[in-house]
Parts: structure tokens; C-alpha cells; sequence
């Protein structure tokens, strides 16, 4: 449980000043402020500082203006919705790649909160701050398909665990959906070895990747390296960025990542390893 001066902290790094009682439309505004203010990102990883994921370290990430990944997002948020008075509930995960099998392989911590109705009845609604584009407010795990904005998703069952269900991203996203396992995880303990492996590996996908994301309301935002991909409605701009200065502002005023933890060497460095890994990328996309 989070104490009254660590949520206090926590919801004004969401820009919402009060501590109300657990509803729906408290729900909503959480999740939209969340997924908008504080975005996914691989920085910590790429640059070989990652952070625990136990909770008290990733709460400490949202009060400090900092961020994170899926299990850092999702736990800390979990946490503040527990303490908030929601019920909720960690699962785990797997996303979808393009081209790859749907699976469930702990790699991603997905939640559930439980809401009671006006009459009485229990509705069980899917949360995720973790996956950087989507969704931007709960969705009811009620199989259907929901617009948000330009973005569309589909909730269904999932083919790969029984009682399980799956989260389809909208067809113009950059991976296919997510299947979720519907038993509730009591800790994050198996999940340690998986960020162990995110963070450490020379497998890992994110170890050479730059990546930050964040969902509004109209669209998306997402920056690969040097190359930040705007999406407003259905329309993806794509903007290659040349210099520091550039790279700086996109993600100050875009995402709100000041690197605060960073000096100006450490991010003069950072700069550095990014920029060499987009031109090594760019050279060999041209050949």
C-alpha cells in the first residue's frame, strides 16, 4: 500500500490534485492521465542503468518524473489503484509481435480492476498503462470491438489459455494483440528473470533499441531512435531527427521525459549511443 503522502505525489505527477473514492470516471481520468503523461520507454535499458521493477522502485519512478516499461507502469499503477481502494489484479502476459505466434509467456504484466455497477452487479474491466500505445482508457473484458479516438481494438477470447482473453490492437499498429491469462498473479516474483533478460541480454529486443511511446487522445506518439513516428488520427507522420537539440526537445515537450536522472554528460552520452544505432540502422536499411 502506497502511504497518503506517496499517492499525494503520485497524483499530482498525473496533474490530479484530489483523492476520490473509487468510481468509473475516476477510473477513466487515472487511466487516460497515466498513458498520456507518462510514457513507455527503453531508455534506462539502452542505456545500461535499468531500474528494479519491484514495486517501491517503480512507484519511486512515478513521483520522480521519471518512467518506465510494462512492469514497472503496470505495478506501480496497480499499486496506486490498490491504494486507492480499487480492486485489481496483476495476470500474466504476452504480446503478439507481427508475423509471430500469439503467446503468453510473462513478458508483459497486464491488470484487471473489478468494479461494482449501480446494481450491484460486478464489471470487470481491462487496465494497462504498460504498452505504450494503447489502449487510452480501460476497456470492459467484454468481447467486442471498441473505438478510442482513431485507434480501434477488439477484446476476445484468447485461443492460447483457457478462460484467458485477448486484447487485438488496431490494424495500422505496430504489433498484432495481447493474450492474458485469466488466474491473478499474488506477486511479481516470476516476473524479475523476465526483465532480467529485457534488461541484461544481448537477446533481449529492447538492449540496442531507443524506444519511447505514449497514447492521447486523437492518435500516438513514438520515438524509434532518431525517428519520431506522429500519428494524428488515422495519419502517421514520420520525422527524422538530426541533432541533440532536436532529439532533446521531442522528448521533453512530446513525451515529457526530461531525463531527469541523467546529467548533461550522461545524456551527451546517450545521445551518442542512439544517434550510432540510428545510422547503423539507416545503413543497413539502404543496403
Amino acid at each position: 500500500m502506497l502511504t497518503n503522502a506517496e499517492k499525494t505525489s503520485y497524483l499530482k505527477r498525473l496533474g490530479m490534485e484530489d483523492i476520490q473514492p473509487p468510481s468509473l470516471s475516476y477510473l477513466f481520468a487515472l487511466h487516460r492521465a497515466h498513458v498520456e503523461l507518462i510514457p513507455w520507454q527503453t531508455i534506462d535499458i539502452v542505456n545500461g542503468t535499468p531500474v528494479s521493477i519491484a514495486i517501491r522502485d517503480s512507484v519511486q519512478l512515478m513521483m520522480t518524473g521519471r518512467s518506465g516499461y510494462c512492469f514497472h507502469l503496470n505495478g506501480a499503477f496497480g499499486a496506486l489503484l490498490h491504494s486507492l481502494g480499487y480492486h485489481v489484479s496483476w495476470h500474466r502476459a504476452g504480446v503478439q509481435p507481427m508475423g509471430q505466434e500469439p503467446r503468453i509467456n510473462s513478458f508483459h504484466l497486464g491488470l484487471t480492476v473489478n468494479l461494482t455497477d449501480e446494481k450491484g452487479e460486478v464489471q470487470r474491466w481491462i487496465v494497462d498503462a504498460g504498452l505504450g500505445d494503447m489502449p487510452f482508457e480501460p476497456l470492459p473484458l467484454r468481447k467486442g470491438t471498441y473505438d478510442q479516438g482513431p485507434l480501434q481494438y477488439k477484446v476476445t477470447a484468447s485461443s492460447i489459455a483457457k478462460d484467458g482473453w485477448r486484447l487485438e490492437h488496431d490494424p495500422l499498429a505496430s504489433f498484432v494483440g495481447v493474450d492474458y491469462a485469466p488466474v491473478a498473479a499474488d506477486n511479481l516474483e516470476e516476473f524479475f528473470p523476465k526483465h532480467e533478460f529485457y534488461s541484461r541480454s544481448p537477446d533481449s529486443p529492447w538492449i540496442d533499441l531507443f524506444l519511447v511511446r505514449h497514447r492521447h487522445a486523437t492518435g500516438s506518439n513514438e520515438l524509434r531512435g532518431c525517428v519520431w513516428n506522429r500519428r494524428e488520427g488515422t495519419t502517421t507522420e514520420k520525422i527524422e531527427l538530426h541533432t541533440k537539440s532536436q532529439w532533446l526537445d521531442v522528448l521533453a515537450e512530446v513525451f515529457g521525459e526530461h531525463l531527469v536522472a541523467y546529467s548533461k554528460l550522461e545524456k551527451e552520452e546517450l545521445w551518442k549511443r542512439v544517434h550510432s544505432l540510428h545510422e547503423a540502422w539507416k545503413k543497413g536499411k539502404n543496403a
